[in-house]
Formats: C-alpha cells, sequence, structure tokens
C-alpha cells in the first residue's frame, strides 16, 4: 500500500469509517511499511506514454469537485521529470471551469485508465495553467495534431496508487482495432485476387 497514497486519502473521517467497519488496522500497517509510491516510475512511464485520455479532476471555490475527460494522442500526456507530467490544452467550449477552479485551488487529481490491460491509476497532487511560455507550449504541443493549443497544463505528483483490475471491461480504441483487423483486410484482398486470377 503506497504511503503517500494512505496520507492524503485517509482523512480523520476515512479512518473513521475504516475503524467502524474493521479495516482502520490493515491499512495502518500497510501504510507504514508501505513505498513512498509519490514518483513516476519506469511501469507507469510505459502506461502514460500509450495513453490517449484521461480525466483530471480540480476542485471549485465552492467546494464542489470537477471531472473533465483530457484526450489526444498516446503520448499527448508528456512527462517532463520524475514528479512533474504536463500536457497542451486544447481549445474547447469556452467555459474554462477548468483553468478557473486552478486559479483557486492547485490540488488536483488525474485517473489514468488502459481499458485494454484492465489498469487504473490514480495520482494525487497540485496543476497549474500556463498561458506565456511559447517554449514550453511548443514542448507538449503534438507534432501533425491539428487542434489548436491555448495553455500548457502541469501536474505536480504527490502520490500514486495503483488500483486492482477487478470490474474494469476490457475496451480497445478505434486505432487499436484498426491495427488488429488490418491483417485480415490484407488477407481478404489478398485472396479476392487470388480468386479473380483464377476465374
Amino acid at each position: 500500500m503506497p504511503r503517500k497514497f494512505g496520507e492524503l486519502a485517509f482523512t480523520p473521517n476515512v479512518q473513521a469509517a475504516q475503524t467502524q467497519r474493521g479495516s482502520r488496522e490493515t491499512y495502518e500497517r500497510y501504510i507504514a511499511n508501505g513505498p513512498a509510491n509519490d514518483v513516476i516510475t519506469p511501469r507507469l512511464e510505459n502506461l502514460i506514454q500509450e495513453l490517449d485520455g484521461m480525466y483530471l479532476g480540480t476542485v471549485s471555490s465552492n467546494g464542489y469537485p470537477y471531472i473533465q475527460f483530457r484526450g489526444g494522442p498516446p503520448g499527448f500526456l508528456k512527462i517532463l521529470d520524475e514528479k512533474t507530467l504536463g500536457f497542451a490544452d486544447f481549445s474547447g467550449n469556452v467555459q474554462y471551469i477548468t483553468v478557473g477552479n486552478l486559479m483557486g485551488e492547485a490540488k488536483a487529481f488525474l485517473f489514468l485508465m488502459d481499458y485494454r490491460h484492465q489498469a487504473r491509476v490514480k495520482l494525487w497532487g497540485h496543476a497549474w495553467f500556463v498561458e506565456d511560455d511559447a517554449e514550453l507550449i511548443e514542448r507538449l504541443r503534438l507534432p501533425n495534431y491539428p487542434a489548436k493549443v491555448e495553455r500548457a497544463i502541469l501536474f505536480h505528483v504527490d502520490a500514486v496508487s495503483e488500483n486492482c483490475s477487478q470490474h474494469i471491461p476490457v475496451r480497445y480504441s478505434q486505432h487499436e482495432v484498426d491495427a488488429m483487423i488490418a491483417p485480415l483486410h490484407a488477407r481478404i484482398a489478398e485472396l479476392e485476387q487470388q480468386l479473380s486470377t483464377a476465374r
């Protein structure tokens, strides 16, 4: 059990709920002996490089959480160092809820899902946006991706927790499906050519 995750997620209310339901002692032991899990490991790096989407959580000034899907081609979420992730923030519906939330509260959350391999990773941290750093924005820009970049969003990792794969459905992206059926299409075309030649 990751230590930093427990320190952030197991608030006094959560600890009370665990105590009432009999799991507090177990989690205390796990956290006391667990690794910090507050950096981007090579395993996590591999998952991040394959992602084409994620969920970003921020907190509004009235205390409500706000979750937004962010996506792009695999590799859109970039690793800047062992504690920092970043991505290009594309033009959208111009509501600017995430931007507004980050102006008041930097606490943020990333929820990473890899449906194909039934893996999910939670990252607690702090996020901020940068609009006046052309070099950084260029570093996060995706080659040959036409969306307009409005700003960079950076995320400092405070804690990482990987969940079990239970109940995660296996799903494939269109890109993955296309790659899987490409050999079948090629074989069909080959057989059709042979059939045409035989006639």
